[in-house]
């Protein structure tokens, strides 16, 4: 389970409630705004029709009485502009009073819905500074969320039985066995999507498609907030495009000049502190099921889970609880604070040997499915974009040495002992080459971008947001806590920094909140 999920939760839910009132004290009143016009230079806009958002939200969407939403079309392979088209599903929920500029949020992932996250987002800052001055915007790149073609290279029957092998005897047959599993998905992968469309499945072309988008806005410059893997595509877009950014806020940074192996051994080391903040907390409490001897915690959560591999835990879904449940399930509550009950219930469940189903029920949030069995795109289609962003390594011993040093520095993941051998990720396979490369971020033009990274963020680990900052010659804002990205979760601090900056282009020095 090397390539872990780098999404921030955005939907209404996330969000610890709207800004302060106080956060609009300071807030300058802001400038008049001219008449959008496309820019001179630029390609015509894709005429579109923009109208209701019940297609993407069902009955979310009179929540949301004024949003607007449309289909935005670009074309599948750049060398053939009136060939196939993709459809970029787009959100803008306008401003309540005086307009400064379109607002884009993008969640991260890759493979989260900007469509949903905006419109949470929009929701939850209902009444506030930025949902008064910027529309809110959110496009699902290509393959991803309401977007079409969506990439889906798994039935919901194909994902289950997925979920249900532990995949961890690492002796030759079964690291075979492992490898034939990746090879069969990328080949479902290619299939059912094409090569073509695969090929054009990454931040290189969603970076060009925000702006085809800020042109159908008819906006000269945009602003954005990008969480997690957002940050990436933030960088991007900040790269091809710095004339056209007027703020930008980068949170939960991934560093583009990190390659593959160091992201992972610096993720997975992350979730292990994230895994010392939770059972510390967790330790407060008598009955906590890692017990109070910090020495002991990770040999206590692997006797609660390691038995899975053999046998599922018995939960009220009849599926059980698998061993890559549990895992993907304790993964996903380190991510925030908010759901370190979730895992202390389900971890009881499983030293109770009574119902473990929170931790199932984590992994589904995680997975994306329903309470009916159905599952979203997402982790398809991040799989699709992640294989395409950079390249990956194709030799065995890389990824036995991975094993190796994931084993040291994030213990409480790794299963049995080590054997010098792992399988290949899944992009190790993929059948098209990548379209991006890791590479220092551009510096950006003086205040147009600001960073925001927390210091024990398990999924996009603190010091990457420290060398972004450093690379776009940016301000950075630390929040101290564990959690994945800060921006809008609660912190007043936080938040009224990145409102000022939006609203009247006041730019932080570097904080620390």
């Amino acid at each position: 389970m090397f390539a872990m999920r780098r999404t921030s939760r955005l939907g209404s839910a996330a969000f610890l409630g709207s800004l302060c009132v106080s956060l609009a004290a300071g807030v300058m009143a802001p400038p008049a705004v001219a008449a959008p016009n496309p820019g001179a230079g630029q390609t015509t806009a894709p005429q579109v029709t923009w109208g209701s958002c019940q297609r993407f939200l069902g009955d979310n969407a009179q929540d949301l009485p004024s949003a607007q939403c449309t289909a935005v079309p670009v074309p599948i392979i750049a060398a053939d502009p009136t060939g196939p088209q993709a459809q970029l599903a787009v959100i803008k929920v306008p401003a309540s009073g005086q307009r400064i500029g379109a607002l884009f949020v993008n969640p991260g992932g890759p493979g989260a819905s900007a469509v949903d996250s905006a419109a949470g987002m929009a929701f939850a800052l209902a009444g506030s500074p930025i949902t008064e001055h910027f529309d809110i915007v959110g496009f699902d790149p290509r393959g991803v969320g309401y977007s079409t073609p969506s990439v889906r290279c798994r039935t919901d029957a194909q994902f289950d039985a997925w979920r249900k092998n532990p995949m961890v005897d690492y002796s030759p047959a079964g690291v075979a066995a492992i490898e034939q599993i990746n090879r069969d998905y990328v080949k479902e992968c290619a299939d059912k999507m094409g090569t073509a469309f695969l090929a054009g499945v990454g931040t290189d072309s969603a970076a060009k498609d925000m702006d085809t988008v800020r042109q159908v806005l008819g906006d000269d410059r945009i602003n954005y907030l990008g969480f997690s893997y957002g940050t990436e595509l933030g960088t991007a877009y900040l790269e091809k495009f710095p004339d056209r950014v007027r703020t930008m806020v980068l949170d939960g940074a991934i560093d583009p000049a990190q390659n593959t192996v160091d992201s992972i051994i610096e993720q997975m080391t992350g979730f292990q502190v994230a895994f010392n903040d939770y059972a510390a907390d967790c330790a407060k409490s008598a009955g906590c099921p890692l017990g109070t001897d910090p020495a002991h915690w990770v040999d206590r959560y692997h006797q609660l889970v390691d038995p899975l591999v053999s046998k599922p835990a018995p939960t009220s879904d009849p599926r059980g609880l698998s061993y890559q449940d549990a895992i993907t399930g304790t993964f996903n509550a380190l991510y925030t604070p908010q759901y370190w009950k979730f895992l202390t219930s389900g971890l009881l469940g499983l030293q109770r040997k009574t119902d473990a189903g929170d931790l199932l029920m984590l992994a589904d949030e995680y997975e994306g499915r329903d309470p009916y069995g159905h599952y979203s795109n997402g982790q398809d289609a991040f799989n699709a974009v992640r294989c395409v962003d950079g390249p990956t390594p194709t030799d065995s011993a890389t990824w036995a040495d991975i094993d190796r040093r994931t084993r040291e520095l994030a213990p409480f993941q790794a299963y049995g002992q080590f054997t010098g051998l792992a399988p290949r990720d899944i992009c190790a396979f993929w059948p098209v080459p990548p379209t991006s490369a890791p590479h220092p971020a551009t510096p950006a033009p003086p205040g147009s971008v600001v960073v925001v990274s927390t210091t024990h963020d398990p999924a996009t680990p603190y010091e990457a947001g420290v060398n972004l900052a450093r690379e776009l010659n940016a301000p950075l804002i630390t929040f101290d806590g564990t959690q994945h990205t800060a921006v809008f979760n609660g912190n007043q601090c936080v938040d009224t920094a990145i409102v000022n900056y939006f609203v009247d282009q006041t730019v932080p020095g570097n904080l620390r909140c």
